[in-house]
């Protein structure tokens, strides 16, 4: 009877083990992964890095997540740096994370051409787009990391509507006959 309430307390303190590991593999899974932008130590430009989230996530619950980058816009010509700018995102992941970014830039926001609210964004959900000060549609794809923030400021937001609209628009001129909304084409960037 001992030996059963023994593997029992052993089977259940494994699984206590086992899911305090996954959540703090998971947190910091979710934390660091995607792109994000920082200042490089060398130039004190933006560049955009990506961080190996697998090995944050492995590391994390065994004293905290063990930083590393699998990928730099400065790579592959100085990839042997020292990685000093993990510390800005140490201090603040979500400071530099481009998710986070485009969030809040398209926080609280109406598109440029047809006023709607563009809402939140969501991983997999339409994605909203940009448009350039001279009208041209600009998806987030098409924006190197580093470039971001400039471009956040001088382009307007377009709902995932009129980016599709004015993408098929940009890329075949000829198929177009008339555009049917009323006329916000020529209205500022906001």
């Amino acid at each position: 009877m001992f030996e059963i309430v023994l593997i029992a307390a052993a089977a259940v303190l494994a699984a206590a083990g086992l899911a305090y590991y996954l959540r703090q593999s998971g947190k910091t899974f979710l934390r660091y992964r995607g792109k994000s932008i920082v200042t490089c130590p060398e130039t004190h430009a933006p560049v955009g890095v990506a961080v190996d989230a697998l090995r944050a996530a492995a590391t994390a619950p065994f004293g905290g997540p063990e930083l590393r980058l699998k990928a730099c816009t400065r790579w592959p010509e100085r990839e042997p740096c020292g990685q000093e700018c993990l510390v800005e995102i140490e201090a603040s992941p979500e400071d530099c994370s481009v998710r986070h970014l485009l969030a809040r830039f398209y926080a609280g926001a109406s598109c440029v051409l047809c006023g709607a609210p563009i809402g939140e964004i969501h991983a997999a959900g339409h994605k909203p787009g940009l448009r350039r000060a001279d009208g041209k549609p600009v998806a987030w794809s098409e924006v190197a990391p580093q470039d971001l923030k400039g471009v956040l400021e001088t382009h307007g937001r377009l709902c995932w509507n009129c980016w599709t609209v004015e993408s098929f628009r940009a890329e075949h001129p000829d198929l177009i006959v008339a555009d049917p909304r009323p006329a916000h084409r020529g209205a500022p960037l906001g």
